[in-house]
Protein backbone atom coordinates (compact mmCIF):
# COMPACT_ATOMS: atom_id res chain seq x y z
CA UNK A 1 0.00 0.00 0.00
CA UNK A 2 1.51 3.75 -0.89
CA UNK A 3 2.81 5.27 2.02
CA UNK A 4 2.91 9.47 1.88
CA UNK A 5 5.36 10.83 3.90
CA UNK A 6 6.98 14.91 3.16
CA UNK A 7 5.89 17.65 1.44
CA UNK A 8 2.79 17.28 -0.81
CA UNK A 9 2.65 20.33 -2.98
CA UNK A 10 -0.56 21.40 -4.97
CA UNK A 11 0.04 21.83 -8.39
CA UNK A 12 -1.41 24.84 -9.79
CA UNK A 13 -2.80 25.18 -13.28
CA UNK A 14 -0.96 27.05 -15.90
CA UNK A 15 -3.41 29.10 -18.15
CA UNK A 16 -2.02 30.99 -21.04
CA UNK A 17 -3.02 34.55 -21.61
CA UNK A 18 -6.56 33.49 -22.82
CA UNK A 19 -7.21 31.30 -19.84
CA UNK A 20 -6.98 28.33 -21.74
CA UNK A 21 -4.90 25.44 -20.14
CA UNK A 22 -1.28 25.45 -20.77
CA UNK A 23 -0.18 21.97 -20.74
CA UNK A 24 3.75 22.61 -21.26
CA UNK A 25 3.68 24.38 -18.38
CA UNK A 26 2.00 21.91 -16.34
CA UNK A 27 3.95 19.05 -17.52
CA UNK A 28 7.02 21.38 -16.43
CA UNK A 29 5.27 22.10 -13.00
CA UNK A 30 4.78 17.79 -12.29
CA UNK A 31 9.03 17.92 -13.50
CA UNK A 32 10.08 19.98 -11.22
CA UNK A 33 8.06 18.85 -8.26
CA UNK A 34 9.78 15.64 -9.20
CA UNK A 35 13.08 17.13 -9.35
CA UNK A 36 12.42 19.26 -5.56
CA UNK A 37 11.43 15.15 -4.16
CA UNK A 38 8.19 16.16 -3.63
CA UNK A 39 6.36 12.99 -1.93
CA UNK A 40 3.45 13.13 -4.04
CA UNK A 41 1.53 16.00 -6.02
CA UNK A 42 -2.02 17.04 -5.72
CA UNK A 43 -4.47 18.44 -8.39
CA UNK A 44 -6.75 20.07 -8.97
CA UNK A 45 -7.40 21.29 -5.31
CA UNK A 46 -8.00 24.88 -4.13
CA UNK A 47 -4.81 25.69 -5.10
CA UNK A 48 -5.23 24.27 -8.43
CA UNK A 49 -8.22 26.60 -9.12
CA UNK A 50 -10.43 23.83 -9.18
CA UNK A 51 -13.66 25.24 -8.68
CA UNK A 52 -12.94 27.64 -12.06
CA UNK A 53 -12.52 24.38 -14.25
CA UNK A 54 -15.07 22.41 -15.85
CA UNK A 55 -15.51 18.62 -15.33
CA UNK A 56 -13.32 17.82 -18.68
CA UNK A 57 -10.33 19.87 -17.61
CA UNK A 58 -10.66 19.06 -14.30
CA UNK A 59 -9.94 15.22 -15.35
CA UNK A 60 -7.49 16.05 -18.42
CA UNK A 61 -4.90 18.05 -15.81
CA UNK A 62 -5.13 14.69 -13.76
CA UNK A 63 -4.33 12.99 -16.60
CA UNK A 64 -1.45 15.30 -17.77
CA UNK A 65 0.29 14.89 -14.50
CA UNK A 66 -0.43 10.92 -14.30
CA UNK A 67 1.62 10.74 -17.81
CA UNK A 68 4.60 13.67 -17.09
CA UNK A 69 5.13 12.27 -14.07
CA UNK A 70 5.26 8.20 -15.40
CA UNK A 71 5.65 6.73 -12.03
CA UNK A 72 7.95 8.95 -10.61
CA UNK A 73 5.71 10.79 -8.00
CA UNK A 74 2.34 9.56 -6.63
CA UNK A 75 -0.72 11.70 -8.26
CA UNK A 76 -3.48 12.06 -6.03
CA UNK A 77 -6.63 13.44 -7.85
CA UNK A 78 -8.84 16.30 -6.16
CA UNK A 79 -12.84 15.24 -7.12
CA UNK A 80 -14.14 17.82 -5.07
CA UNK A 81 -18.17 18.19 -5.26
CA UNK A 82 -20.83 18.27 -2.60
CA UNK A 83 -22.94 15.70 -4.53
CA UNK A 84 -21.62 12.34 -3.37
CA UNK A 85 -22.77 10.64 -6.86
CA UNK A 86 -21.20 13.34 -8.65
CA UNK A 87 -18.01 13.61 -6.52
CA UNK A 88 -17.69 9.48 -7.09
CA UNK A 89 -17.98 9.82 -11.10
CA UNK A 90 -15.23 12.67 -11.04
CA UNK A 91 -13.22 10.18 -8.50
CA UNK A 92 -13.74 6.80 -10.54
CA UNK A 93 -12.45 8.66 -14.18
CA UNK A 94 -9.20 9.78 -12.31
CA UNK A 95 -8.68 6.52 -10.87
CA UNK A 96 -9.05 4.81 -15.11
CA UNK A 97 -6.18 7.77 -15.76
CA UNK A 98 -3.94 6.28 -13.64
CA UNK A 99 -4.48 8.80 -10.14
CA UNK A 100 -2.55 6.66 -7.30
CA UNK A 101 -5.15 8.70 -4.91
CA UNK A 102 -8.50 10.20 -4.82
CA UNK A 103 -8.77 13.32 -2.60
CA UNK A 104 -11.90 14.68 -1.22
CA UNK A 105 -12.41 18.19 0.07
CA UNK A 106 -15.31 17.98 2.78
CA UNK A 107 -19.00 19.24 1.82
CA UNK A 108 -19.28 22.12 3.32
CA UNK A 109 -21.56 24.51 1.53
CA UNK A 110 -24.05 24.46 4.49
CA UNK A 111 -23.15 23.41 7.80
CA UNK A 112 -22.44 19.52 8.39
CA UNK A 113 -22.66 17.04 11.24
CA UNK A 114 -20.04 14.63 11.82
CA UNK A 115 -23.21 11.92 10.93
CA UNK A 116 -23.48 13.60 8.03
CA UNK A 117 -19.92 13.76 7.04
CA UNK A 118 -19.53 10.16 8.13
CA UNK A 119 -22.32 9.14 5.20
CA UNK A 120 -21.11 11.25 2.27
CA UNK A 121 -17.37 9.53 3.03
CA UNK A 122 -18.57 5.92 3.67
CA UNK A 123 -20.64 6.62 0.29
CA UNK A 124 -17.21 7.43 -1.86
CA UNK A 125 -14.44 4.87 0.41
CA UNK A 126 -17.26 2.25 -0.70
CA UNK A 127 -16.96 3.10 -3.97
CA UNK A 128 -13.36 3.96 -5.03
CA UNK A 129 -10.99 1.26 -5.49
CA UNK A 130 -7.63 3.18 -3.88
CA UNK A 131 -7.18 5.03 -0.71
CA UNK A 132 -9.00 8.28 0.17
CA UNK A 133 -7.36 11.34 1.39
CA UNK A 134 -10.03 13.72 3.07
CA UNK A 135 -9.10 17.36 2.79
CA UNK A 136 -11.49 19.52 5.89
CA UNK A 137 -11.11 22.99 4.85
CA UNK A 138 -13.83 25.07 6.73
CA UNK A 139 -12.15 28.60 8.11
CA UNK A 140 -13.09 29.79 11.35
CA UNK A 141 -15.53 26.35 11.50
CA UNK A 142 -14.83 23.05 13.33
CA UNK A 143 -13.08 20.40 11.57
CA UNK A 144 -13.19 16.47 12.39
CA UNK A 145 -10.82 15.32 14.83
CA UNK A 146 -10.30 11.86 16.37
CA UNK A 147 -13.93 10.61 16.82
CA UNK A 148 -14.62 10.92 13.16
CA UNK A 149 -10.79 9.34 11.88
CA UNK A 150 -11.69 6.34 13.55
CA UNK A 151 -14.86 5.37 12.91
CA UNK A 152 -14.49 5.84 9.37
CA UNK A 153 -11.27 3.81 9.06
CA UNK A 154 -12.87 0.97 10.94
CA UNK A 155 -15.48 0.89 8.63
CA UNK A 156 -13.39 1.93 5.38
CA UNK A 157 -9.97 1.60 5.76
CA UNK A 158 -9.11 2.45 2.14
CA UNK A 159 -9.65 5.83 4.22
CA UNK A 160 -6.14 6.46 5.17
CA UNK A 161 -5.16 10.18 5.01
CA UNK A 162 -6.70 13.38 6.65
CA UNK A 163 -5.85 16.72 5.33
CA UNK A 164 -6.48 19.71 8.14
CA UNK A 165 -5.62 23.10 7.82
CA UNK A 166 -6.46 25.30 11.30
CA UNK A 167 -4.32 26.05 14.18
CA UNK A 168 -3.67 24.58 17.41
CA UNK A 169 -4.03 20.85 15.87
CA UNK A 170 -1.18 19.19 17.68
CA UNK A 171 -3.29 17.36 20.49
CA UNK A 172 -5.79 16.21 17.60
CA UNK A 173 -3.04 14.71 15.46
CA UNK A 174 -1.99 12.63 18.18
CA UNK A 175 -5.17 11.82 19.03
CA UNK A 176 -6.25 11.30 15.74
CA UNK A 177 -2.81 9.06 15.07
CA UNK A 178 -3.57 7.08 18.85
CA UNK A 179 -7.55 6.82 17.56
CA UNK A 180 -6.81 5.21 14.46
CA UNK A 181 -3.33 3.41 15.69
CA UNK A 182 -1.33 5.48 13.50
CA UNK A 183 -3.41 3.61 10.09
CA UNK A 184 -4.48 7.41 8.97
CA UNK A 185 -2.04 9.73 8.34
CA UNK A 186 -2.46 13.77 9.12
CA UNK A 187 -1.22 15.88 6.79
CA UNK A 188 -0.55 19.92 7.11
CA UNK A 189 -2.18 22.65 4.80
CA UNK A 190 -2.34 26.45 5.57
CA UNK A 191 0.64 26.71 2.83
CA UNK A 192 2.85 25.04 5.83
CA UNK A 193 2.22 27.60 8.17
CA UNK A 194 2.19 25.16 11.05
CA UNK A 195 4.96 23.27 9.77
CA UNK A 196 7.26 23.09 12.69
CA UNK A 197 5.17 22.77 15.60
CA UNK A 198 3.10 19.83 13.89
CA UNK A 199 6.21 18.00 12.72
CA UNK A 200 6.80 16.82 16.58
CA UNK A 201 2.92 16.40 17.15
CA UNK A 202 3.41 13.15 14.16
CA UNK A 203 2.13 14.67 11.03
CA UNK A 204 3.01 12.65 8.13
CA UNK A 205 3.44 15.21 5.29
CA UNK A 206 2.71 18.95 4.68
CA UNK A 207 0.55 19.94 1.45
CA UNK A 208 1.83 23.44 0.62
CA UNK A 209 1.75 25.41 -2.73
CA UNK A 210 4.23 24.34 -5.17
CA UNK A 211 6.30 27.69 -5.01
CA UNK A 212 7.58 26.49 -1.56
CA UNK A 213 8.19 23.04 -1.99
CA UNK A 214 12.26 23.23 -1.61
CA UNK A 215 12.39 24.64 1.53
CA UNK A 216 9.83 23.08 3.22
CA UNK A 217 11.38 19.76 2.26
CA UNK A 218 14.34 20.73 4.54
CA UNK A 219 11.99 22.39 7.13
CA UNK A 220 10.01 19.00 7.35
CA UNK A 221 13.19 16.75 7.10
CA UNK A 222 15.69 18.88 9.43
CA UNK A 223 12.56 18.38 12.19
CA UNK A 224 11.99 14.40 11.33
CA UNK A 225 15.90 14.09 12.11
CA UNK A 226 15.82 16.71 15.28
CA UNK A 227 18.06 19.13 13.14
CA UNK A 228 15.96 22.05 14.85
CA UNK A 229 18.10 24.99 13.92
CA UNK A 230 18.58 23.91 10.36
CA UNK A 231 14.66 23.72 10.43
CA UNK A 232 14.24 27.01 12.00
CA UNK A 233 16.48 28.65 9.54
CA UNK A 234 14.58 27.19 6.52
CA UNK A 235 11.52 27.91 7.40
CA UNK A 236 12.15 31.70 8.61
CA UNK A 237 13.14 32.42 5.22
CA UNK A 238 9.38 31.62 3.60
CA UNK A 239 7.64 32.32 6.53
CA UNK A 240 6.96 36.03 5.66
CA UNK A 241 5.89 34.92 1.65
CA UNK A 242 3.59 32.02 3.46
CA UNK A 243 1.85 35.00 5.62
CA UNK A 244 1.09 36.96 3.38
CA UNK A 245 -0.27 35.57 0.33
CA UNK A 246 -2.72 33.95 2.48
CA UNK A 247 -4.46 36.71 3.64
CA UNK A 248 -6.57 36.04 0.81
CA UNK A 249 -7.18 32.43 -1.19
CA UNK A 250 -6.75 34.74 -4.86
CA UNK A 251 -3.59 36.31 -3.73
CA UNK A 252 -2.31 33.43 -3.02
CA UNK A 253 -2.84 31.91 -6.42
CA UNK A 254 -1.40 35.14 -8.09
CA UNK A 255 1.96 34.68 -5.86
CA UNK A 256 2.44 31.09 -6.49
CA UNK A 257 1.88 31.76 -10.35
CA UNK A 258 4.33 35.07 -10.57
CA UNK A 259 7.13 32.77 -8.53
CA UNK A 260 6.82 29.99 -10.81
CA UNK A 261 7.17 32.06 -13.83
CA UNK A 262 10.25 33.84 -12.31
CA UNK A 263 11.79 30.33 -11.92
CA UNK A 264 11.01 29.68 -15.16
CA UNK A 265 8.93 26.73 -14.79
CA UNK A 266 5.27 28.32 -15.90
CA UNK A 267 5.14 30.39 -19.21
CA UNK A 268 2.51 33.24 -17.57
CA UNK A 269 1.08 34.08 -14.51
CA UNK A 270 -2.98 34.64 -15.53
CA UNK A 271 -5.44 33.31 -12.53
CA UNK A 272 -8.61 32.98 -14.31
CA UNK A 273 -11.63 34.87 -13.82
CA UNK A 274 -13.25 35.84 -11.08
CA UNK A 275 -10.29 36.99 -9.07
CA UNK A 276 -9.37 39.90 -7.64
CA UNK A 277 -7.06 42.93 -8.95
CA UNK A 278 -4.49 43.49 -6.25
CA UNK A 279 -4.05 47.14 -5.12
CA UNK A 280 -0.77 49.15 -6.06
CA UNK A 281 0.54 48.49 -2.63
CA UNK A 282 -0.23 44.96 -2.64
CA UNK A 283 0.78 44.36 -6.34
CA UNK A 284 4.06 46.11 -5.05
CA UNK A 285 4.77 44.16 -2.06
CA UNK A 286 4.06 41.15 -3.60
CA UNK A 287 6.44 41.43 -6.12
CA UNK A 288 9.31 42.90 -3.14
CA UNK A 289 8.32 39.46 -1.18
CA UNK A 290 9.34 37.17 -4.10
CA UNK A 291 12.54 38.46 -5.23
CA UNK A 292 13.82 38.72 -1.42
CA UNK A 293 13.00 34.32 -1.60
CA UNK A 294 13.88 33.79 -5.13
CA UNK A 295 17.98 33.66 -3.83
CA UNK A 296 16.70 30.89 -1.22
CA UNK A 297 14.56 28.86 -4.09
CA UNK A 298 17.15 29.08 -6.37
CA UNK A 299 19.54 27.23 -4.33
Amino acid sequence: MLQIEGIVPIIPIPFHEDGSIDEPSLRRVIDFCVAERAAAVCLPAYGSEFYKLTDPERLRVVRVAVEQSAGRVPVIGQANHPSAAAALDLAWAMEDVGADVISMAAPRVFAMGEEDLLRYFRTVCEGIRGPLLIQDFNPGGPTVGASFAARLHAECPNFRYLKLEDPFMAPRVRAILEATHGEVGVLEGWGGMYTLELVKAGICGVMPGTATLAPLNRVYWSCKRGHDAEAYAAFQSVLPLIVFELQHMELFLHVEKRILQALGVIECAYVREATIQLDPDTDRHADWLIQQVLPTLKS
